[in-house]
């Protein structure tokens, strides 16, 4: 089967908040790796969109919270970024927590593919495997073509679908809100400590990987008060 006709079964029928994880699928089905995930770029942090597997999906959430990993490297650079092996040599110490972590989880390579134009990357498609190894040349150019669509489908994606006849906001709106708790929070942790909004929001990332939880999640405990970050 060609790759636009797998693309094509893919996304067939489903809603536009589905598409992105329906070309995570897709990816998956057409590429020899074992998750897809999917994230848009942000001031701060990456904001996790979509995934194949919760697995991917956690992979996505911990490098959006340690900031760090091929998915944060892809998106700075506007470039792909293909860690072939995160069990040993230049990518494990390039990313060293992020790939223990990957290998715990059983993933020993990531293929990030940077998604805009030439000119502005606004997320990348991240491609997990379960074992070590490049992609050939044709690999490589399939990835680029599922992230192409990837591309199109996030900036052509219709207005207020999913808000009611009422709703005036990009359909990714619920996304927009929970990230707005993050910048709340580092607010919040500037002032509670003291601190310049980098120091604040690495903190935040290093109290959500010690406790095992996403920067998202301890955001929202900050902004309702459930959560005070207090001086040494």
């Amino acid at each position: 089967m060609r790759i636009s006709d797998v693309i094509a079964e893919g996304v067939q029928g489903a809603d536009p908040a589905e598409i992105p994880g329906k070309l995570c699928v897709a990816a998956v089905r057409l590429l020899p790796v074992a998750d897809a995930s999917v994230s848009l770029r942000s001031n701060g942090m990456p904001v996790h969109l979509s995934a194949s597997s919760p697995r991917a999906e956690h992979l996505s959430e911990l490098q959006a919270t340690l900031g760090d990993g091929p998915c944060t490297s892809a998106a700075k650079a506007g470039a792909a970024v293909l860690a072939t092996d995160l069990t040993s040599g230049r990518d494990a110490d390039r990313w060293p927590v992020f790939a223990q972590q990957a290998t715990v989880a059983g993933i020993r390579a990531v293929y990030a593919m940077p998604l805009g134009n030439d000119t502005v990357c606004v997320g990348t498609l991240d491609l997990y495997r379960d074992v070590p190894g490049e992609l050939t040349r044709r690999e490589v150019r399939t990835a680029e073509l599922v992230a192409g669509v990837m591309t199109v489908a996030l900036t052509a994606l219709p207005r207020g679908q999913e808000n009611g006849p009422e709703g005036d906001d990009l359909w990714l709106s619920g996304l927009a809100k929970a990230h707005d708790e993050v910048y709340q929070a580092v607010g919040m942790i500037m002032v509670q400590l003291g601190v310049d909004s980098d120091e604040a929001l690495a903190r935040l990332r290093a109290d959500a990987f010690a406790d095992s939880r996403t920067a998202l999640e301890v955001a929202h405990d900050v902004v309702w008060h459930v959560k005070r970050f207090d001086p040494d």
